[in-house]
């Protein structure tokens, strides 16, 4: 994960080279832990937003700021052990892992595994689940890096090779679920396009 990406001033993530945005799910709530100055208990920090989903990453990007967190990046080549509940009195929700994306200066051992649930409060998900799990499967199949509790961690962006555009065609899409699917890619401006995951700063987001 990387805590607060670049962001347009419209909320959307700014994008990586060759990352092509597949979906866009408003009406979410989002819980995480281990985020520092949280001001609370483990760091776990729950707040509403919208969530973003592309071949590369899944990034939240908060309705409101919430101290100083903003935005939340889950590359999905960093994702494991994701699970779709659904339980019996509350929202549909999606569960799961996601280990850190450590700075090129820093030691992994600095850095701890965070915990994350999205859960779907307006409306279905049968667009969104579905989509998410396919497009992780492919990422993973591609780049051969399905199990992350190895010691072996790779450049994110590597999940920029995996091909899409079939699957996109293919998408199921339920007429219950508000997901926004991407048809056209939301941003056209090409000259705004990162290359790292490395720390920036420039407008304020790391």
């Amino acid at each position: 994960m990387a805590l607060n990406p670049q962001l347009f001033p419209n909320g959307m993530p700014v994008p990586f080279v060759n990352e092509m945005f597949v979906l866009a799910r408003d009406g979410v709530e989002f819980e995480v832990d281990k985020i520092p100055a949280s001001g609370n208990h483990g760091g776990h920090l729950k707040t509403k937003g919208i969530v973003y989903l592309s071949n590369i990453r899944m990034v939240f990007v908060a309705k409101s700021s919430v101290g100083h967190f903003t935005a939340f990046d889950m590359p999905l080549l960093y994702i494991h052990g994701e699970k779709f509940n659904q339980p019996i009195f509350h929202c549909n929700n999606l569960s799961g892992h996601v280990e850190p994306v450590v700075p090129n200066d820093e030691h992994r051992a600095l850095y701890s595994t965070h915990s994350f649930k999205i859960l779907f409060k307006e409306g279905g998900c049968g667009t969104f689940i579905p989509l998410f799990f396919n497009l992780i499967t492919s990422v993973r199949q591609y780049n051969q890096h399905a199990n992350m509790q190895t010691q072996t961690y790779v450049d994110p962006l590597q999940a920029s090779q995996t091909p899409v555009d079939e699957m996109m065609r293919h998408a199921y899409v339920d007429p219950n679920d508000p997901t926004k699917i991407f048809l056209q890619q939301p941003t056209s401006d090409s000259q705004l396009r990162r290359r790292t995951y490395q720390p920036q700063t420039d407008g304020g987001h790391v």
